[in-house]
């Protein structure tokens, strides 16, 4: 899954693929190195960030897919997003699955939407919201906590008629480092509910820390380890933002598993 944000703050790429020519370039790119889905989204989740219309992210994200969708058919579209109009008009447009990092807790009716359009909904588990979530992020154990919501939230999905889920921990999203480390270590007890799994650890603070306050644009190495090993325990998707490198380690890994 190769990212494209069409924001102007994103932590990493922000402001560059806003307009609609870059945007354009960009998924090209992305998708001639190897993506498989192209998740868009026209607000900022990074730690602190303010939140915006719908009006405005309307503004930034249905141009784009207009453009993009028919422009290159072939590919699958995500919407991130925890609104329901913005998904809603993505889904017209074609989208196929929708991204909500707040896992139904601004929007409960997304799971309304995603079943009557037969979408997929990727479920993400965070503790707040972007502005207040890195403030003091606490669990007793963080990978129980998140298996036992994915279980509330599914039981609601699935309940609403949506067919197609994928599990997303939530990589940075109201957890410590020690919490991202233990989830990405257990991530394949994660598997047992049955779902795909997806992780989005690319370019992430964590990584950073890890690597003596590294910044972002220097993390592409520690994102490669972080999305590999979470491959060795059961990753079925990868939400990045250095497509060629992440489907490389994909190919490689692939390659081993073919033989073992």
């Amino acid at each position: 899954m190769g990212i494209l944000n069409a924001t102007p703050d994103s932590f990493s790429d922000g402001g560059k693929f806003n307009a609609i020519a870059s945007a354009m370039d960009r998924v090209h790119i992305m998708l001639s190195e190897g993506a498989s889905i192209i998740d868009i989204g026209g607000e900022s989740t990074r730690p602190n960030a303010e939140p915006v219309s719908e009006e405005e992210e309307l503004a930034r994200v249905i141009p784009i897919l207009k453009k993009v969708i028919p422009t290159f058919e072939k590919a699958i579209y995500s919407i991130d997003t925890t609104k329901f109009e913005v998904a809603k008009q993505a889904l017209e447009l074609g989208v196929k699955i929708v991204n909500d990092v707040s896992g139904l807790e601004k929007e409960p009716n997304l799971a309304n939407l995603c079943a009557d359009f037969d979408a997929t909904y990727v479920l993400m588990h965070t503790q707040g919201d972007p502005k207040t979530m890195q403030r003091n992020p606490t669990y007793k154990n963080v990978t129980v906590e998140v298996f036992e919501f994915f279980e509330r939230k599914i039981e609601v999905l699935q309940s609403k008629g949506v067919k197609k889920i994928i599990l997303d921990p939530g990589i940075g999203f109201g957890k410590t480092l020690e919490h991202n480390l233990s989830l990405i270590a257990h991530l394949d007890y994660f598997k047992k509910i049955g779902f795909p799994v997806l992780v989005g650890a690319s370019r992430k603070s964590m990584i950073g820390k890890i690597l003596d306050d590294r910044p972002e644009n220097e993390r592409l190495t520690g994102t490669i380890a972080v999305h590999y090993h979470s491959l060795v325990k059961g990753a079925d998707l990868l939400r990045v933002h250095d497509v060629k490198e992440a489907s490389d380690s994909i190919r490689i890994f692939n390659a081993i598993q073919s033989q073992s």
